[in-house]
């Protein structure tokens, strides 16, 4: 089936389904939603036996429902209607909620249903509930629809319809530490995850928050009071108890989200440093150690960076026969942090300590011979995140998760994190031209039949945890063990011989310092287009097919 996919960006859901549905074998082109006249020369182009509209932010001109079945996702149950469905329900405190593809009508979310999904609501930030559970949910919802149009069969009448909840702006959520106790606070700052963020008055300034959790092993103190920082984190009380806030933006426009304890630099620099914030934490289960990061959208700063190469080598202190990296269950990595990069004095200065700073942390991983480096992606990861897990000598990987191993959309930049060396020595050198060049997407699937991962685990968390905890069991309790770390160390001595890893990194940094530093800004323009949430002018050709297609066939 011809399907077009269109969307106000390419984010996890429509990334997911793009994957998914190219997996099923459907014929999936992308286009952005940037005007009603390119909507319609798409549809002319591509002649879409469906359109899928998986995130959009306007409405689809009627003439184009008329040429076209066109379906949309919406993150709430049948019924729901509005533009900030799922923001509503954390407000609300939801304990159940949904997702639901209706076929897109003149009236707002008033079409009928094709599938929906119910899930129970998570205590967690409207990010992590769309890429997951949401995203989960729509792909069944898609699938469903699929086999019903092949059927022949059409959708039952329209449910019954909700009241439109209004767009949830920033004065729904705006905190007050006098009033609001710490579950309410939670809920306001974790609706507004991502966007728009939640307005809090701390220190005399008004702030957006984001990146919340509750501070139990504080005291508490004056509603509104900071009352300690921990890394990037800063306490602050409420009514009942205190928040940790990880991250912190001016209200201004052109301000950037920036680590709290970054932008309450002078409010902070005398209170206590406190433990209760940390990303990474290390535990040891048997014969295995568990080392588990997890930071905020994948971002790794140079703090982060050495945070974890420093727990690495912590963890090489502790005797063990394996080393399991688990990532966050929403990020594994997506490597350099570019909002710091865009808010230092110079971008190029930081974006060389980000990266080298990254290549340290891989190198770390490279270098242990004594033990087994197992890599649990259990969240998305891009960029250099895909190519730190793949310093590991065993990769796994949940189902659903979506990689991105490569670093084009970014500017053209080239990359490092040893890639050089560790995706051709999995994959081989032809398909690591084609996975970097084609700059698309890639589920577990065809990340196994490429071998860039090594096995796939379920996709519901709990289940992927049981397997790959029963999997590195049966590892380090395998009587050919010492024979395991034997070949692993020959290998890497064989591939020093041939190539030392210094001259990977060396010629990678040096294509590196043209991107940071050379006559083409690709780079810096792509990075501050990407943090300043500038939108697209275009499609890129790779993503919109038909568009290609169309190039090369111009007489078609």
């Amino acid at each position: 089936m011809r399907i077009l996919l269109l969307c106000h960006s390419f984010n996890s859901l429509t990334q997911r389904l793009f994957v998914e549905l190219r997996e099923r074998g459907e014929e999936v082109s992308v286009e952005y939603d940037i005007s009603d006249d390119i909507l319609r020369e798409t549809v002319d182009l591509f002649r879409p036996d469906l359109i899928l509209a998986s995130f959009l932010r306007r409405a689809i001109p009627q003439d184009v429902l008329r040429q076209a079945l066109c379906l949309v996702v919406h993150p709430g149950p049948p019924g729901d209607r509005g533009p900030s469905a799922l923001d509503w329900a954390i407000l609300e405190g939801r304990e159940n909620w949904g997702v639901t593809l209706l076929e897109a009508v003149e009236e707002l979310d008033a079409g009928a249903v094709w599938a929906s999904r119910a899930f129970a609501m998570r205590a967690a930030t409207k990010s992590s509930l769309y890429r997951n559970e949401v995203t989960r949910g729509a792909v069944e919802c898609v699938f469903e629809a699929l086999d019903m149009l092949r059927a022949g069969k059409r959708p039952g009448p329209p449910p019954t319809l909700q009241p439109i909840k209004p767009f949830c702006a920033r004065a729904f959520r705006e905190i007050d530490f006098r009033q609001d106790d710490t579950a309410k606070v939670l809920r306001k700052i974790r609706s507004a995850d991502g966007a728009p963020g939640a307005i809090a008055t701390i220190a005399g300034r008004k702030l957006l928050c984001f990146d919340a959790r509750e501070a139990h092993e504080l005291a508490a103190g004056a509603p509104g009071d900071i009352l300690a920082r921990s890394g990037k984190a800063v306490a602050v009380a409420t009514r009942d108890g205190a928040v940790w806030i990880g991250c912190l933006r001016e209200i201004a426009a052109g301000s950037l989200k920036l680590p709290a304890s970054l932008v309450l630099a002078m409010e902070t620099a005398t209170r206590t440093e406190q433990p209760g914030y940390s990303n990474i934490s290390y535990e040891q289960i048997g014969e295995a150690g568990y080392l588990n990061f997890d930071f905020y959208n994948g971002a790794m700063s140079v703090a982060d960076c050495r945070a974890l190469q420093s727990a690495i080598e912590a963890a090489r202190e502790h005797k063990a026969r394996a080393l399991v990296l688990t990532g966050g269950p929403d990020y594994w990595s997506n490597g350099l942090h570019l909002g710091l990069i865009e808010a230092a004095e110079s971008a190029a200065e930081e974006s060389w300590r980000n990266i080298n700073a990254m290549n340290d942390c891989v190198r770390a991983l490279l270098d242990i011979d004594d033990r087994l480096v197992v890599s649990c992606i259990r969240g998305n990861a891009g960029a250099g995140g895909v190519f730190l897990a793949l310093a590991a000598d065993l990769v796994l990987m949940r189902r659903g998760v979506v990689l991105n191993p490569h670093y084009k959309d970014m500017g053209n930049l080239y990359g490092s994190e040893y890639w050089t060396y560790l995706l051709p020595r999995r994959v081989g050198a032809e398909s690591a031209r084609k996975i970097t060049q084609g700059r698309l997407p890639m589920g577990a699937d065809e990340a196994l039949r490429l071998k860039l991962i090594d096995a796939v685990l379920p996709e519901a968390p709990d289940e992927a945890e049981t397997a790959f905890c029963a999997m590195i069991e049966s590892l380090v309790s395998s009587p050919d063990f010492s024979g395991m770390i034997e070949a692993k160390r020959a290998r890497r001595a064989r591939d020093e011989e041939q190539k030392p890893l210094e001259a990977y990194r060396r010629e990678e940094l040096e294509r590196m310092r043209r991107n940071f530093w050379g006559f083409d800004p690709s780079y810096h323009v792509a990075r501050h287009n990407f943090i300043r949430k500038v939108a697209k002018s275009r499609t890129p050709l790779h993503l919109a097919i038909h568009r290609s297609l169309a190039a090369r066939n111009p007489q078609q």
